[in-house]
């Protein structure tokens, strides 16, 4: 068989347990606390290592959320116990994030992963079959094919489910025996797969979902809810964005290039006021996109800004790099969004001054 990859290096997009090895490392060597069954690390060294910190050694633990730090403790806290942990919020909130960075920081892997859609069929959470063998063996143990879920409940980790809600209610409530009796029936081999210490699930749901697939009240009552807030002020959102943008860059290995922080503060300003439909002086009032402008797509802005600089422009990102990027950011309705964003380009872009080169780029993009 080819050797798909020849290190880490050359990895688009590493694992969080392997993007944070060392840090992980460091954390499991220095933390003398008390640990859950089959935990890598104390749920106090977790929340270290999600919101960063400085160790005894002096050892600097990076930030992976900025966000409030008991939303954290409560999430961690429903690890340690035998509930579920739902974290619900908007798009771009660091759902998925925060999901992969537990599970790395908990069981040492984040990789026992369910990808929620519309085609997800129940084998996917249950376990499924090797058909060629099942055919010639009929139903054995060597023609089964274990589920994420299967595997984390024999090994006692953590599975993760993302986006919960886009799953078929039917194939949502495979789950209710899992969470409830902590057990797997497998009924055409007369056995049950019973969790092991250790065992739990982290699910993630978009809060604009609601209506999609919702969860049964047996289902949600398995869970402890997390809301993911966006971030509370824009100093938070412009590091969020800052923080992710160098880490993106270079991992794609993108020329070093001035991000500087007066463009990306503007792209956050823009979303910022878009989407809570007023200036951040509340002076003006605004209408609201029919997209979210989160976080998560002002750092994709930022970040092909910074391609388009780098490759095209004149190696410093400006206006006319990141102009592209909201506009297509926003205009997710052509007719309805267009209207907003003219609006918002004439009341409030135009006006300011220190803004003239973004506005006149951004009527150039727009048309």
């Amino acid at each position: 068989m080819t050797e798909i990859v020849a290190g880490q290096a050359d990895l688009l997009r590493p694992h969080a347990e392997q993007d944070y090895a060392e840090e992980l490392a460091t954390l499991a060597a220095q933390d003398t606390r008390p640990r859950p069954p089959s935990w890598k690390m104390s749920p106090w060294a977790v929340v270290t290592y999600l919101l960063g910190g400085e160790l005894e050694d002096g050892t600097v633990i990076t930030p992976k959320y900025v966000g409030p730090r008991r939303l954290m403790e409560v999430a961690v806290a429903t690890l340690a116990t035998d509930r579920a942990l739902l974290l619900l919020g908007v798009p771009g909130t660091a759902k998925t994030w925060v999901s992969e960075h537990l599970s790395a920081a908990i069981s040492g892997t984040s990789t026992l992963l369910i990808q929620g859609t519309s085609g997800t069929p129940e084998e996917a959470i249950r376990y499924g079959w090797n058909y060629a063998r099942l055919l010639a063996e009929g139903p054995t143990a060597g023609a089964l094919v274990p589920s994420p879920v299967m595997t984390a409940m024999e090994s006692g980790r953590i599975v993760r489910v993302e986006e919960l809600t886009r799953i078929p209610a039917d194939v949502q409530d495979a789950l209710i025996t899992v969470l409830s009796e902590k057990t797997l029936p497998v009924p055409e081999l007369g056995i049950e797969v019973q969790a092991a210490k250790g065992f739990n699930l982290i699910a993630t749901a978009n809060d604009r979902d609601r209506g999609v697939n919702d969860l049964s009240s047996a289902l949600r009552r398995r869970f402890n809810t997390v809301v993911l807030p966006l971030p509370a002020s824009e100093e938070d959102e412009v590091a969020i964005v800052t923080r992710r943008v160098e880490q993106l860059g270079a991992s794609l290995e993108l020329p070093k290039i001035p991000a500087t922080v007066d463009e990306i503060r503007r792209v956050v300003t823009v979303f910022r006021e878009l989407r809570s439909g007023a200036t951040s002086d509340g002076r003006t009032k605004l209408k609201s996109p029919s997209g979210t402008l989160s976080t998560a797509e002002a750092i994709s802005v930022v970040t092909n800004g910074l391609a388009l600089a780098a490759h095209f422009g004149n190696g410093t990102l400006g206006p006319s790099d990141v102009a592209a990027g909201i506009l297509g950011s926003v205009l997710k309705d052509p007719v309805a969004d267009k209207v907003v964003w003219t609006e918002y380009l004439e009341a409030v872009v135009r006006e300011r001054e220190d803004w003239s080169d973004f506005y006149r780029v951004c009527r150039e993009v727009t048309g």
